[in-house]
């Protein structure tokens, strides 16, 4: 039995067309920042207790749709807004627009907004029509996602450089959970990177995935026995070139609004490692390299 542990949808939002973005240069990242919010797709096994990111079927949909309400404009700081006020970021730029979050369903079109309380806020935006924000940035944010410089981590094998031929190869991947701050349309933008399947290529024509398997390292007096989801056997000898594509869903929020999902996801691989396959032989032997250091087998002795 499993349980669903969290879920992100990857949908379009507001439920309006989504307006084309004012062009800016790439999206600038604080490489400083830490922590993730978690919005994959997860599903808890009850056996285990361990999480587990799912695949093969979409995430569920998100039923909402999210506005940002100006309503602190009224009266001077109105309901809500707490006298929040919104300088300017830079010198001599324009003042931000205090606003708080809402959220209706999807199912209702142009709802009337005044009927549904904050889920978040107040916080600002910088923009003249910052209604228009959500919807600019919306269109835009896959493409900015996809130029983050999301780390792929590293695949790794047990053993490693020099594996057996026939015998279990362990690999597993690295990546991590990552987020970065960054400005587009002049927003502080909050994007997050969650992989969630793996595509392993083990250089003998053979792959495996997508899975949801990370794999994980194993003890070294299980290498040539234990026989994990991610391990791999090569039928030949030789030298291989192995990689692993993570494949990473994200989220992001504007100016700490709630997180919302990216509507598509980013593939990044793995550098190359070389798995050198080797093959073992037997023979009986009458004593030890020791006792006879130009016995067969021994190192330096000819095959």
């Amino acid at each position: 039995m499993a349980t669903v542990l969290a879920c992100a949808s990857v949908l379009a939002i507001l439920g309006s067309p989504l307006t084309a973005a004012a062009e800016e240069p790439g999206v600038r990242a604080n490489r400083g920042e830490t922590g993730l919010v978690l919005t994959a797709h997860y599903i808890l096994d009850s056996n285990t207790g361990v999480p587990t990111a799912s695949l093969g079927k979409p995430t569920a949909e998100d039923p909402y749709q999210y506005k940002p309400d100006t309503m602190c404009r009224a009266g001077g700081g109105g309901l809500g807004c707490q006298g929040l006020q919104c300088p300017p970021t830079t010198p001599g730029g324009p003042e931000g627009t205090p606003v708080v979050w809402k959220k209706a369903p999807k199912a209702i079109t142009n709802p009337d907004w005044t009927q549904y309380r904050a889920i978040t806020g107040p916080t600002c935006l910088y923009d003249p029509e910052p209604e228009n924000v959500l919807p600019n940035i919306a269109a835009r944010i896959l493409n900015d996602f996809r130029q983050l410089p999301v780390n792929p981590g590293n695949l790794e094998a047990q053993p490693f450089p020099h594996t057996l031929k026939g015998g279990p190869t362990n690999f597993y991947a690295t990546p991590g959970q990552q987020a970065f701050d960054v400005t587009i349309l002049g927003q502080a933008v909050h994007l997050t990177a969650t992989p969630t399947n793996y595509t392993y290529t083990f250089g003998d024509g053979t792959t495996l995935g997508p899975t949801p398997a990370a794999g994980y390292p194993i003890p070294e007096a299980e290498w040539l026995t234990n026989e994990t989801r991610t391990s791999h056997s090569y039928a030949e000898t030789g030298n291989y070139q192995a990689t692993v594509t993570t494949n990473f869903a994200g989220t992001y929020s504007v100016n700490n609004g709630p997180p919302l999902p990216i509507n598509g996801t980013l593939d990044i691989t793995t550098p190359t490692k070389t798995i050198q396959v080797w093959k073992t032989e037997k023979a009986l032997v009458a004593d030890t390299c020791e006792e006879n250091p130009n016995s067969w087998g021994c190192p330096g002795t000819a095959r």
